[in-house]
């Protein structure tokens, strides 16, 4: 079916003209008859097929053509930031004619352009369901009048976990009878279902083949290497096939960085995008790849599904993908739009175990090539170390580099600011009391000493010790010593109590803390003990003494208390208790008010 033949709008017509397209593809042929006619669509469509156009095309038309939808507002929402820019891209060229605003809403960049969007009344929303529900709940967007709603790449929303905030999102909207739903995705397992049978009215579902992407199209290669040898294998094969255009995939984000690096060294005018890469960086690499001012492209899967790359000659798996469903999405970047192309995967022992899942998804062994001694490049790289967040390691791990070695490689024992550690073994013997020894890796291996050590204080009074503590054994002698030493250990008190009997231990114990107990009854009436001082309710009574009478001077009759104490500890004698004063009873103010009375005349 060619655009000719539908009975677009004038205005519409004219912009599809311009963008060159001429023929539609099968999934344009099977969306236009129902979204014309204002269905609701789910369709199972793999990237690079022309469904973003084909969901353009049906919003602007009906946009266009029913004066019901001509002031709906349009949502689309795409999984990723770069999904989003090539949607809003490909909408401005389709729109060009069309008197409808649109702009694109993520995050990652500032907020300001994208609010004075929303002040001049954006018509078509594209963005990311996280920055599209933080202007909602902020109150800046407003989503109940829109009209049209697009999920892009559904199953990918699943995958990054998007599904809570696509469901929170959908309660902002009209009911599903007042708006007109496309849902787009790469499978249609029973989940995407759900999502469609749940928010969808009665939807149309068409289905169109991922074979005829990933086989007809595509011409793959597959290459069995080690993982040593997989970067001089990548060499041989960009100089043998000397592509224009390729993007190179990796599972692992420094492994990205990596191989971007060692290209350039290699005379390869190469970047690489991933997720931690800023967005105003990420878009800016994207758009010279797309104006052929970027011959290789090294990306994560971020960039694996939406990046619409016209004229893409190859697509290289440096690492075979875990996912089948992202080999399908990777090796989608070539033979786009019914063109053809080619997509090589280096297979190694490390993730070679993902190839019999993805062979059995698509239906299709790849076709096997042997590594010829051509193909080895030489790596102007080699031996070149690349310092990754990934490389610092935790302490005692086998890495270089880790934070007890340094950046650019060594043994990894040393500190952080490059001088080395002490060897293994340079300090043999025992250890000093209350002394700690560090290992390589810094942390304290002695015990510290629970008594004090030997410090100023009281390192004359100690001496100097030299050998283990004589109450802890020595950790490290062999265990055969340590026991010997503990059985040799002299018992304090010249008896072992766990020698005898536990009937024998009860009665020590009984005769121990039974004298205890009769000795401050004796102490009573023998008098204070030799060391000075006083039982404390001898004290308290003594106070209460002096208290009650007049507070005798240093010179008066009675001598100072301190020459008493000292006078008691020369000559101990027996003190008889003095006897209490009896209590004075106090005068409340009812006494002294019946003593004003002459009421209490006996009592005065």
């Amino acid at each position: 079916m060619d655009y000719s033949e539908l009975n677009m709008h004038p205005d519409l017509a004219r912009s599809v003209a311009d963008a060159g397209y001429i023929t539609c593809m099968p999934v344009q042929a099977e969306v236009f008859p129902h979204a014309f006619a204002g269905e609701d669509i789910y369709a199972q469509s793999q990237t690079g097929t022309g469904k973003t156009a084909a969901f353009l095309i049906s919003i602007f038309q009906r946009i266009m053509t029913d004066p019901a939808s001509r002031h709906r507002r349009v949502l689309i929402l795409a999984p990723t930031r770069e999904l989003a820019v090539q949607i809003e891209a490909e909408a401005q060229k389709l729109g060009k004619h069309l008197p409808i605003s649109m702009g694109s809403f993520y995050g990652g960049v500032a907020y300001g352009p994208q609010v004075d969007m929303l002040r001049d009344d954006v018509q078509v929303i594209i963005g990311t369901p996280g920055r599209i529900i933080d202007f909602v709940e902020q109150g800046k967007m407003l989503l109940r009048d829109v009209g049209f709603l697009v999920v892009d790449e559904a199953d990918r929303m699943f995958d990054m976990g998007f599904i809570d905030d696509l469901r929170k999102l959908l309660r902002y909207l009209p009911p599903p009878k007042e708006r007109q739903t496309f849902l787009f995705s790469a499978t249609l397992n029973f989940r995407i279902k759900n999502l469609a049978w749940e928010y969808m009215d009665e939807p149309k579902e068409i289905i169109i083949e991922a074979e005829t992407v990933t086989v007809d199209l595509v011409t793959q290669e597959l290459y069995h290497v080690g993982s040593d040898e997989k970067f001089r294998v990548l060499l041989g094969l960009l100089a043998r096939d000397k592509p224009k255009s390729a993007l190179i995939f990796c599972n692992q984000k420094f492994k990205a960085e990596e191989i971007s690096r060692r290209l350039g060294i290699n005379g390869y005018e190469c970047e690489y995008i991933m997720g931690d890469l800023p967005q105003a960086k990420r878009l800016q690499v994207i758009e010279r790849l797309k104006a052929g001012k970027l011959a290789l492209l090294v990306a994560t899967d971020v960039a694996a599904r939406g990046l619409d790359v016209n004229a893409l000659d190859m697509v290289i798996n440096y690492d075979v993908p875990a996912d089948p469903e992202s080999y399908v999405h990777r090796i989608g970047r070539t033979a786009r739009a019914g063109a053809a192309g080619k997509a090589i995967t280096l297979a190694c022992e490390k993730f070679v175990y993902g190839l019999p899942a993805i062979e059995k998804y698509i239906e299709v062994k790849i076709p096997v090539f042997p590594v010829s001694p051509e193909l080895f490049g030489e790596d102007k790289s080699s031996g070149i170390r690349f310092g990754h967040a990934h490389d610092r390691a935790r302490p005692g791990s086998d890495r270089v580099g880790g934070r007890s070695g340094s950046s650019f490689g060594g043994s990894g024992h040393g500190d952080r600011h490059g001088r080395p550690a002490q060897e293994h073994g340079a300090r043999r013997g025992p250890i000093p009391h209350g002394e700690r020894s560090s290992g390589a890796g810094g942390r304290d291996s002695g015990y510290p000493s629970r008594g004090p050590g030997p410090g100023p204080r009281n390192q004359a009074a100690r001496g100097p010790q030299t050998g283990p503590h004589p109450d802890r054994p020595d950790l490290r002698r062999p265990p055969e010593q340590v026991r010997q030493t503990e059985t040799q250990r002299p018992v304090q008190g010249g008896r072992d109590p766990y020698a005898v009997s536990s009937d024998e231990r009860m009665k020590r114990y009984k005769d121990k803390y039974s004298g205890e107990r009769s000795r401050p009854q004796e102490q009573a009436q023998s008098g204070p003990p030799r060391g000075g001082r006083q039982p404390q309710a001898q004290r308290q009574g003594d106070v209460g003494n002096n208290a009650g009478g007049s507070r005798p001077g240093r010179s008066g009759g009675q001598p100072d208390r301190r020459g008493e104490g000292r006078s008691r500890q020369a000559q101990p004698q027996a003190q008889s208790p003095q006897p209490a004063k009896p209590a004075v009873k106090k005068t409340g103010l009812l006494d002294k008010i019946k003593r004003i009375f002459g009421k209490n005349k006996d009592a005065d």
